[in-house]
């Protein structure tokens, strides 16, 4: 086994790590109280490279692997969660996706705005009464000859309100169950019958948008069905796989921030005449955190690996995205404590770290869906896939 980067990833993981430090940082408390998202960050981002992994160069990709990818994202996320989440709106869910079940003139219109992060994109699973379930989705998709007419209602979408093209996953068939299912290609901008609005009562990742769409009769061409018609539950399920090794690399830098941070803090902190480091309750909690850390990052890197191989990784990504999003949750939880009162300020970030953490635990699949998936395989209900 060989546990060490190369060179160029070593690099690549430099690169994301000056970004978070130069580009994110300095600004990232005001941006934070506005809620501000920057598109113009956006494409800086896509111009160093960073939404191009596992994408070929004639697709404006870079012809790096999902860990790099995981590299970059973990990165990001030791400075701010909410900026993580341009890795799986632009790069490992739609891109990819549009690459692997795509037409020549699909890929070429779509994935070449994404990678740059020129194009904003999106894809649309979740809603008001479908979430862990995505098969009871109610949106559909009338079939009218030339075009589909879509009805129904979409949120907790990730840049669904400045999102330019994205995927978006609807019934044409409720007859035939989750095959039944279609993904389409929609641009909500440029087309009548599709109204988005944000969503601005989260928690945290006050810096990535989250909105809502709302379908009422919305024309899609058939030429921007992904796939065939009824090849969307499948089209989900593996999208999901690649975006969560997106999540838990969010997750692996959150984990790490906070580390980072109450080490940081526990040196600095005197209480009783010596640095609370020095207090064996407060060093119990930083190994806590540290061993935790450190067994996250070899599911997440592990994971990606297999992906990078071409192998089955739906469990070993499920794995590593449970056991991240956890430890994030707890890590955050423990630098808080070590703040103390600080810690619950808003002028600290340790409150930041807490606030995103949670949203780790939902995304992408829940810690339960994440425990069913890995029963599953475990126990040998489902085959582990690609």
């Amino acid at each position: 086994m060989h546990f060490d980067l190369t060179d160029e990833q070593r690099m690549v993981q430099e690169t994301a790590r000056r970004f978070a430090l130069e580009d994110i940082a300095p600004t990232l408390v005001e941006e934070e109280k506005a809620h501000t998202f920057r598109t113009d960050r956006v494409a800086r981002m896509g111009a160093l490279g960073f939404f191009g992994c596992a994408l070929s160069e004639e697709l404006g990709g870079t012809g790096m692997g999902f860990l790099e990818s995981v590299l970059m994202a973990e990165q990001i996320a030791k400075i701010s969660a909410s900026w993580r989440l341009p890795f799986n709106m632009q790069n490992l869910g739609p891109a990819l996706t549009v690459a692997k079940f795509g037409t020549p003139e699909q890929k070429q219109k779509y994935i070449p705005g994404w990678v740059a992060g020129t194009q904003l994109g999106f894809f649309a699973i979740t809603e008001p009464n479908t979430g862990s379930d995505v098969a009871s989705m109610k949106t559909h998709a009338i079939d009218k000859g030339d075009h589909f007419e879509v009805h129904g209602s979409k949120m907790w979408i990730s840049q669904a309100h400045v999102g330019d093209a994205g995927l978006l996953y609807a019934y044409t068939d409720r007859s035939a169950g989750n095959k039944g299912l279609t993904a389409f290609l929609i641009e909500p901008k440029a087309w009548a019958g599709v109204s988005a609005r944000a969503i601005e009562t989260k928690l945290g990742l006050h810096c990535a948008p989250t909105g809502e769409f709302v379908f009422d009769g919305m024309k899609v061409p058939k030429e921007n069905v992904l796939g065939q018609p009824g090849d969307g539950f499948r089209i989900c399920m593996w999208q999901l796989n690649q975006t969560r090794i997106g999540c838990a690399a969010g997750a692996l830098g959150v984990a790490g921030g906070c580390l980072d941070l109450a080490i940081d803090y526990a040196n600095g902190r005197t209480q009783f005449g010596k640095p609370i480091s020095q207090h064996q309750m407060v060093q119990a909690q930083i190994a806590d955190m540290a061993a935790e850390h450190a067994a996250a990052q070899l599911l997440v890197y592990r994971a990606a690996w297999l992906k990078d191989q071409g192998k089955p990784s739906q469990y070993e990504t499920s794995v590593a995205k449970l056991f991240a999003s956890e430890a994030a949750v707890h890590a955050a939880n423990e630098c808080m404590k070590i703040f103390g009162s600080f810690g619950f300020s808003t002028e600290y970030p340790a409150e930041r770290f807490y606030r995103d953490a949670k949203s780790l635990q939902v995304v992408e699949g829940t810690s339960n869906i994440q425990r069913m998936i890995i029963a599953g395989m475990a126990c040998g209900f489902t085959p582990n896939r690609e």
